[in-house]
């Protein structure tokens, strides 16, 4: 007696895309996300913006965000002009005035990193769907407040909340 098995075998990509732009693409990055994928973090730019995008994830890392942030951001790049989200790359592009105060150049980040959660989600990131990045952002500030062992940090956390919340009242 002779048996006779037949198999069919789909190759799947493994490697996170290039570009998050396509339809397939956002696919693929979302597979690969809800598998546990972590991009290798990468910092592009002049040695004193490493520098201070160091201090940055650290504030992050106390705060427990890290691996958040290594989940939608593959790299943050310095560069002139406004400071921006790149979706289609998973980036951050930044500044480096943007650094200037750590703690709130940290919760940007983190802001970002929701906005880009969102955006491989398929749910609105920009305009009123941003709203969902700024409690994120909001929620990091809280919670640094609450790791941080640094009195500075601890008080920069709390003065930035604060300054939300007013703005959150004048424009509810």
């Amino acid at each position: 007696m002779t048996s006779v098995f037949c198999f069919s075998f789909r190759v799947i990509e493994l490697t996170f895309p290039k570009r998050v732009y396509t339809q397939e693409e956002v696919e693929r990055a979302r597979e690969l996300i809800r598998k546990g994928h972590r991009h290798t973090l990468t910092i592009e730019g002049s040695s004193q913006f490493k520098e201070k995008m160091q201090e940055v994830l650290g504030l992050i890392k106390t705060a427990g965000y890290y691996d958040f942030l290594r989940t939608y951001l593959r790299d943050i790049v310095e560069m002139e002009g406004f400071s921006q989200l790149r979706e289609s790359d998973a980036a951050l592009w930044a500044n480096m005035s943007m650094l200037d105060d750590v703690v709130n150049a940290a919760s940007y980040v983190v802001q970002k990193a929701q906005q880009m959660k969102d955006y491989v989600e398929g749910n609105l990131y920009y305009g009123t769907g941003e709203i969902a990045a700024i409690e994120k952002r909001l929620e990091f500030l809280s919670t640094l407040k609450t790791r941080s062992k640094s009195d500075e940090v601890r008080k920069r956390c709390e003065a930035l909340l604060k300054e939300w919340a007013e703005t959150r009242i004048q424009f509810p």
